[in-house]
């Protein structure tokens, strides 16, 4: 504003009014300045033919309505400025503090200027005094290439000083980690954004705690997304309430919008939309959580369930000389992933909680087993595909040696291969089960249950392949011991591992999980999720 002001005119408002808006901006307020200029009515035409020629051009119509709007957004006789409280939503300072703790980089995008942007830092925790700040503010290409050329050598100095301390730490304690913020506004992203300064801006804003963007368009808000986004794997997520936060939250891989007193813009362009700041800790610290959680098991749990189905029919092609000919009937091969299998899948995947929401929300530290990725990775995998080759080994070959030298058929043996197989994998997902109810209960036993009865009726069957087969070994008691030691051979390893594991070397979640069964009633929630309570106490 104050570049197309006419500073003959008024020289002390124009001195008044700019020590009142620095005022103001400590404060924390947010400001306008006023301004006007009386226009006669010949230069009111000539701007109106001006602007509509402007506004109908076909080539060029940008830069042409940016000079009308130069022409006449200038010589502005200023009336005064204004200084308007906002404040900060209940709960944003604990919930920026609890996204902070648990991992996730705090990044501040706004239209404030710089002095007011940096007192919103300081009351939403966002900045601490303990920071040492790294102000770009400049208006020109070589001093905003000098200011990032000198945070790059700090950067790197800091780092260099903060190796040399860790290695040599004595008993005395640990060395101080030197916190950094960055602090830039929209003129300096000008002479940044999309130019070779980008790379410069990319080391420095990763290797700060806290980058606090002032005086910014909306389009350079999706600017600073796309600087992480198409630079780094991490997920970027978006929020804010206004219809100029708009493009950074369709940048964002998530978008989140606030529904509020600045309308619902942010909501429609949004992936999720929510009435308050602080209802993004659950969202993420929670709901993220349970959700990593319950996605990375099942993931790897039905890689298993079907690998060590498919391996027992692969043994079996061994000794059948590579033909067509199966033991296993197509219904149940069928049914093994469509019945015998999926519904305790679902209800596991549904209802088990490997921590309640109240220890969740208290140490959100724990946030950070999906960071680290301890739930899904390449040696997760890998002994899932180890357990299931050794079960299937345990599910084929004990039946074969016992029944070597008998007289059943392999629609028989195909039969025990089977139930034995559904029996293990269930068992195997309810040695996993966290938080047992009588749904899971259920449909976990109720599946097995399901599976024999289906089997016999298949059985039953004249017209289908491996007709009274069933009948043939369930009436003995030597096939009800088989599935028992079956069963317990193909899970010894399994149980014996996850003992060892939970025991010796236990994570963060069973620490957790050691502290809710212990000291359940100690756990008290965050002051921000006071009011939420009632909405989740029959979750604990």
């Amino acid at each position: 504003m104050f570049s197309i002001i006419n500073r003959a005119l008024d020289p002390e408002v124009i001195r008044l009014t700019e020590s009142h808006l620095h005022c103001y901006s400590t404060l924390g307020l947010r400001t306008l300045v006023i301004g006007m200029r009386n226009l006669s009515q010949a230069d009111f035409d000539e701007w109106q033919s001006a602007y509509e020629h402007a506004s109908t051009a076909v080539f060029g119509r940008g830069n042409l309505l940016r000079a009308v709007a130069s022409q006449i957004e200038s010589n502005v006789n200023i009336l005064g400025a204004s200084g308007i409280e906002d404040k900060l939503q209940k709960g944003v300072p604990e919930a920026i503090e609890s996204l902070r703790q648990a991992g996730i980089r705090v990044w501040v995008l706004t239209g404030d200027k710089q002095e007011t942007a940096i007192s919103i830092g300081y009351s939403c925790k966002l900045l601490t005094n303990e920071m040492t700040q790294i102000v770009i503010n400049h208006s020109t290409m070589d001093a905003c290439k000098k200011s990032l050329e000198d945070a790059v050598a700090m950067v790197s100095k800091l780092k260099a000083i903060s190796a040399a301390g860790e290695s040599a730490v004595s008993a005395v304690g640990s060395p101080r980690r030197v916190s950094l913020a960055l602090v830039i506004d929209g003129n300096s992203l000008v002479y940044i954004l999309d130019t070779q300064l980008e790379e410069q801006l990319f080391k420095v804003a990763i290797a700060c705690e806290v980058v606090l963007c002032c005086r910014v368009a909306p389009l350079q808000k999706a600017g600073i997304v796309a600087l992480i986004k198409n630079r780094t794997d991490d997920m970027t997520l978006a929020i804010g309430d206004g219809a100029n936060d708009v493009s950074m939250i369709q940048m964002a891989d998530v978008g989140i919008g606030i529904s509020g007193q600045e309308g619902r813009q942010a909501v429609m362009a949004s992936d999720f939309s929510m009435g308050q700041f602080r209802f993004l800790v659950p969202l993420l610290l929670v709901h993220g959580h349970w959700n990593y959680q319950r996605m990375g098991y099942m993931i790897l749990y039905n890689f298993y369930k079907n690998a060590a189905f498919v391996f027992v029919l692969f043994w079996y092609v061994l000794y059948t000389a590579y033909t067509l000919t199966t033991a296993v009937t197509e219904w149940s091969s069928m049914l093994y992933s469509v019945l015998y299998t999926a519904l305790p899948t679902i209800v596991v995947a549904i209802f088990d909680k490997d921590l309640s929401r109240r220890t969740l929300l208290k140490y959100p530290k724990l946030y950070g087993s999906g960071q680290r990725e301890e739930r899904y990775n390449t040696k997760l995998f890998v002994f899932c595909m180890m357990e299931s080759v050794w079960q299937s080994l345990v599910i084929f070959y004990i039946p074969y040696f016992v029944y070597k030298r008998s007289t059943i058929d392999m629609s028989s043996l195909g039969d025990i291969w089977t139930v034995a197989a559904v029996i293990v994998v269930n068992c195997h997902l309810a040695l996993d089960v966290v938080r047992w109810n009588w749904v899971i209960h259920a449909f976990i036993w109720g599946t097995i249950l399901a599976t024999a009865i289906c089997v016999v009726v298949l059985d039953s069957i004249w017209f289908l392949p491996g007709y009274w087969a069933i009948y043939h070994v369930m009436g003995s008691g030597l096939f009800w011991a088989l599935l028992l030691i079956i069963t317990v051979a193909a899970l010894v390893p399994h149980f014996i591992t996850k003992v060892f594991g939970e025991y010796f070397m236990p994570d963060d979640i069973q620490i957790g999980r050691e502290l809710e069964k212990f000291w359940g009633d100690s756990i008290q929630t965050p002051r921000s999720e006071i009011q939420m309570r009632t909405l989740s106490r029959h979750q604990h």
